[in-house]
């Protein structure tokens, strides 16, 4: 299944287009998507039904598709998940899971438009977990069992902010707005050929800056929600921003970073793509 988001509604994707959620449904789902994922477990079962594959898809504009999610409760990310990308910072790899806030208002669609606050904005691409059932204190083995489905996402990271001062400030910098593009829609498990090795990655401009496999990961996806699970309690709709690879501007030499102009393209193969157009702040 692909769930997205079009015009404040939620939307089926299939290769015949999109099909309204809440008309098919006959009203028993959405259009409120962010509220699907709190009856998740009805909605998967019945998306699978003779109703929803059974319904007419029609034509749209995957340039209107808006993120998957809208008023997650909770955003978490997850720092210096591959060892490469450690070894660019000059750290060592992490032997706990290094945890991080994003703020809601930076969640974007995937086509959005960026405003750049300084010369220092980075790209970090991440595979973003999306949860679909509660889960507290939940083992690796139940951790899959919890995640409605995965997305692309961009941890967008100005620099300046983040690393300025006594203490770094991750979550601030790391959530101005439309510094959290996700998309271009959330896909069930069941469609991806390995669920544990995404192969993903960033260009700007057509130059590749990331490639990486989320069979790097040093803590997995299962191991990050059990892990998480452990303190917080994940609720349905929660967004997980898993790791980013080696290859952000930080990490070169000489540093590199977004520039006003540019097209920032995140691609995961089994789960599309999203583009960031970065423009001026105001």
């Amino acid at each position: 299944m692909k769930l997205g988001r079009l015009a404040g509604s939620a939307v089926l994707i299939t290769n015949g287009g999109a099909i309204d959620v809440a008309r098919a449904s006959g009203g028993r789902f959405g259009p409120d998507l962010d509220g699907i994922y709190e009856r998740w477990s009805e909605f998967a079962a019945w998306a699978d039904g003779p109703e929803a594959t059974g319904a007419a898809a029609e034509d749209f504009d995957e340039a209107a598709l808006e993120a998957p999610v809208g008023r997650p409760r909770q955003i978490f990310a997850i720092g210096l998940n591959y060892a490469a990308h450690a070894a660019e910072a000059g750290l060592q790899p992490a032997r706990d899971l290094v945890v991080f806030t994003k703020f809601a208002s930076s969640i974007a669609g995937p086509v959005s438009r960026v405003p750049l606050p300084t010369g220092t904005v980075d790209w970090e691409v991440e595979i973003v977990a999306i949860i679909g059932e509660e889960a507290r204190r939940v083992t690796i083995d139940e951790a899959w069992d919890r995640v409605a489905g995965l997305a692309i996402g961009q941890d967008l990271s100005e620099r300046t902010m983040q690393l300025h001062g006594q203490t770094p400030q991750f979550s601030l910098a790391k959530s101005h707005p439309g510094f959290s593009p996700v998309g271009p829609a959330l896909v069930t498990l069941d469609e991806l050929p390995d669920r544990d090795a995404i192969e993903f990655g960033c260009a700007v401009d057509g130059q590749t800056m990331q490639s990486g496999n989320t069979r790097n990961l040093l803590f997995s996806i299962p191991e990050i929600i059990s892990e998480l699970s452990r303190v917080v309690t994940l609720y349905p709709g929660d967004v997980i921003f898993t790791g980013t690879p080696d290859g952000v501007g930080l990490g070169r030499d000489p540093k590199v970073y977004l520039q006003p102009g540019q097209t920032l393209v995140s691609s995961a193969a089994g789960l599309g793509e999203i583009r960031s157009e970065l423009t001026e702040a105001e």
